[in-house]
């Protein structure tokens, strides 16, 4: 219990080290984040709305939960060395499953009624893509990039196991820190993982439809706290 209190006055007494550290945390975890979207959204987009590939999006979820980043970090060390490189392709790894399934179930679920009323009216596959579909994935979709967004920024701790920098520079030292200063970064990354989430939460509620948003209001936190 004193390590506890003591940790919320390393927190005062390094503030600055914390936030560089966390700097360096997040700057990972932002570019980690950005390439999972670049290759996820658009592979879940394209797989739901042809309506095929349920095998594919389950099985790379399961291998993505399957596979230990700390497991990852240490294959790419002989593949890539250490750094920023190498904790970036863990990340990835980590990321993209849960985006690419989420985007996908969020596309295929789309009611089948709604996307022939669509073609119905003669819009294109692209328009119906863009005008029912994501509209009404888009809370679902969400909820697999805020799990991303969480298993990112609280993983990216491990990037000082190949020198990538972080909080995990803290945590991980003991012997120079202390108990209380691995208490003190550890409650730092709870409240970045805790801030990240409720940031992409907000974000969904700029972008989504007010309609789409009350329909999706009771069902979009439980995937997201999980």
């Amino acid at each position: 219990m004193e390590a506890f209190v003591d940790a919320f006055a390393f927190m005062a007494d390094n503030a600055g080290m914390l936030l560089d550290k966390t700097g360096e945390q997040l700057w990972l975890s932002a570019v980690a984040i950005g390439i999972s979207l670049l290759i996820g959204v658009p592979v879940g987009l394209w797989l739901g709305h042809i309506h095929k590939g349920e095998f594919l999006a389950v099985s790379l979820t399961n291998i993505g939960r399957a596979l230990p980043s700390l497991a990852l970090i240490a294959i790419f060390i002989g593949l890539v060395g250490i750094g920023f490189t190498n904790v970036l392709l863990a990340l990835v790894i980590l990321a993209v499953p849960p985006i690419m399934s989420y985007t996908f179930v969020a596309i295929d679920s789309v009611d089948r009624d709604l996307t022939r009323a669509g073609r119905g009216m003669g819009l294109s596959p692209w328009q119906i893509l863009l005008r029912i579909e994501i509209p009404l994935g888009l809370p679902m979709a969400f909820s697999g990039i805020r799990t991303a967004v969480v298993l990112v920024v609280s993983s990216a701790t491990l990037a000082t196991v190949a020198g990538g920098g972080g909080l995990g520079d803290i945590i991980l030292n003991q012997v120079a820190y202390g108990m209380r200063g691995v208490i003190a970064a550890a409650l730092w990354v709870a409240a970045l993982s805790i801030l990240a989430d409720l940031l992409v939460a907000g974000l969904l509620r700029l972008i989504a439809p007010a309609g789409v948003r009350r329909l999706a209001a009771p069902s979009t936190s439980a995937p997201a706290a999980t």
